[in-house]
C-alpha cells in the first residue's frame, strides 16, 4: 500500500533484473510519492470507524465516519492509487484504489442499500461483506512480503481486523466486534506511522524514520 518501496526496492511484482518500462521511461511531468496521501487516508478513516467498533465512542458519531469514508478514505485514496499506477507501482496502485473503493462502497452501503436487507439477515450480509474484503486483504498480505516490514505489518493487522469484524457481525458477537475495533486501531497506527515516515523521508530527502525492507 506504499509507494515508498519504489525508491528502496525493485517494483513489486516485477523481476529484479527487468524493471517495468513504465517505471524507467515515463514521459510527462514528475509525479510525487502518493504513498503518504493514500496511507493517511486509510489510517484516519480506519481510526474513526475502529473507535466506534471498539466502543470507545458512541455509535452516534457514525455520520462523521461516513463523511470521511466518502471524501478522504474513498475519493482521496482512489486518486492516490491512480497516481501510484502512474509511477509504475502496481502494488500501491492496487491497494490504494481497492481500499478507496472499499470506503466508497461502505459509504454507499450504509447510505443507500442496507435498508433493503431484511433485518434478520443484516448481520450475515455485513459479515459476508467484511469477510470478502478479508479474502482480498489476504491476497495483498501475501504480496506485501515483497515490500517493507511496515507495510507487511499493516496488512497483517488489517487481515485480522476484517476476520474479527466479519465473524463478529455475522454471528452478532459484540465482544468480537470490539476486538476487531482494537485491531483496527493498531492497523490505523501502523499505517499512520508508515505515512509519517514516507512524507518525512521525502521532505527531508533522507531517511529520518526508517522503513525496514523485508
Amino acid at each position: 500500500m506504499s509507494a515508498d518501496v519504489v525508491s528502496e526496492r525493485p517494483q513489486v511484482g516485477v523481476d529484479k533484473q527487468t524493471p517495468e518500462p513504465a517505471a524507467t521511461a515515463m514521459s510527462g511531468p514528475v509525479i510525487g510519492n502518493p504513498g503518504p496521501l493514500g496511507l493517511s487516508a486509510f489510517a484516519l478513516t480506519t481510526f474513526f470507524l475502529s473507535m466506534v467498533n471498539a466502543n470507545f465512542v458512541s455509535p452516534g458519531v457514525e455520520p462523521i465516519v461516513f463523511a470521511v469514508a466518502l471524501t478522504f478514505g474513498g475519493i482521496a485514496q482512489v486518486l492516490a492509487g491512480m497516481w501510484a499506477f502512474r509511477t509504475g507501482n502496481t502494488f500501491a496502485g492496487t491497494a490504494f484504489t481497492a481500499y478507496g473503493a472499499f470506503w466508497l462502497s461502505f459509504w454507499a452501503l450504509v447510505q443507500f442499500f442496507v435498508k433493503d436487507i431484511p433485518a434478520a439477515q443484516a448481520g450475515n450480509a455485513v459479515g459476508l461483506y467484511l469477510i470478502g474484503w478479508g479474502m482480498f486483504t489476504l491476497l495483498m498480505f501475501v504480496a506485501s512480503f515483497r515490500t517493507s516490514r511496515a507495510i507487511n505489518v499493516v496488512f497483517g493487522l488489517l487481515l485480522i481486523t476484517f476476520i474479527l469484524l466479519g465473524i463478529g457481525k455475522a454471528g452478532a458477537h459484540v465482544t468480537m466486534v470490539h476486538w476487531g475495533g482494537y485491531f483496527g486501531l493498531l492497523t490505523a497506527a501502523a499505517a499512520g506511522y508508515t505515512a509519517l515516515a514516507e512524507v518525512t523521508n521525502d521532505t527531508f530527502g533522507r531517511t529520518v524514520m526508517p522503513i525496514k525492507p523485508l
